[in-house]
């Protein structure tokens, strides 16, 4: 049993976010017996009582309670937010591939018994991972007492399915940190300069789609496949590229969806209105990691 004020700050996040889905998968969450209480007591005593949720939803959610319906999960939780899975591959490989459903639609549907719900979950994916199960491999003179290192790591990282990998817009391998990396300067861009790119590109996108008439979506990762393709058509030199790698590369139909989107993020956050060679050629280097693990596997 989950106590309100356990999920007070989660809530006060979802708040600045504005989604009154993510209101209501909260609250479900948080649904206790003070919430059954709220209901025998007079209305202004729920009104008190539910002051940092809105009074639709707060009934809304008493009701699902009291009927038994099914509590969202993790990724619902993390609707309009962000899901870590650190160690990745630790994972049972079922409970990851459940994730390639909501990851595509922004919906999870979970089936217990006579009830069936539908909870949105449209969530940012960001997951960590050693390359093998030691975490030492292709360090400098390591040898892995398993097996050959090759096998050792294709063996480990073949518990994350492929299609789940082509899900994964950005894959990164990330070195161990060095003490001669402790010392050197900070970065001449700072966070507080990052996030100001950022929020600008995604101004760009949700201005751009509010003209287009959707003013639902607001970033790019929402975007259908056909308006995609109209927003983010590339120039003569990015689309010979883009065809070209997506032969050598094997890419799939998703998988050509998702750099495209990708390429164009990359462009708002140049403020450039055309999608480039640059932006498309940055966006297939980022897939390249993951395809060489997945033949590998």
């Amino acid at each position: 049993m989950v106590a309100f004020g356990s999920l007070l700050a989660p809530l006060l996040i979802l708040l600045r976010v504005g989604d009154l889905n993510a209101w209501r998968i909260a609250s479900v969450a948080a649904a206790v017996p003070a919430f059954i209480f709220a209901l025998t007591y007079p209305r202004r005593r729920a009104a008190t009582v539910s002051t940092a949720v809105p009074k639709e939803v707060w009934f809304d959610v008493s009701a699902v309670f009291l009927a038994g319906a099914i509590k969202p999960g993790e990724i619902s939780l993390a609707h309009q937010g962000v899901l870590f899975l650190d160690e990745l591959p630790e994972f049972d490989p079922r409970v990851l591939d459940s994730l390639r459903q909501p990851l595509e639609n922004g919906e999870v549907a979970v089936s217990r018994a006579n009830h069936r719900v539908t909870y949105p979950a449209r969530f940012m994916l960001i997951a960590a991972m050693n390359p093998c199960r030691c975490g030492h491999a292709f360090e400098p003179g390591y040898s892995c007492r398993r097996a050959p290192v090759d096998r050792c790591t294709s063996d480990y990282q073949a518990r994350i399915s492929g299609p789940l990998m082509d899900r994964i817009d950005l894959r990164i391998e990330v070195p161990a940190v060095t003490a001669s990396d402790l010392i050197l300067p900070p970065p001449a861009e700072g966070s507080a300069e990052v996030a100001a790119r950022v929020a600008r590109a995604r101004d760009i996108q949700l201005a751009r789609y509010t003209a287009a008439g959707l003013p639902q979506i607001r970033t790019n990762a929402e975007a259908p496949a056909a308006l995609l393709e109209e927003i983010a058509q590339p120039d003569a030199q990015g689309a010979k590229l883009l065809r070209d790698a997506a032969e050598t590369m094997r890419l799939s139909a998703r998988g050509y969806h998702r750099v495209l989107r990708v390429a164009r993020t990359f462009a708002d956050l140049d403020g450039t209105e055309k999608v480039g060679r640059l932006h498309l050629a940055e966006a297939l280097s980022y897939r390249a990691l993951a395809e060489d693990v997945r033949r590998a596997a």
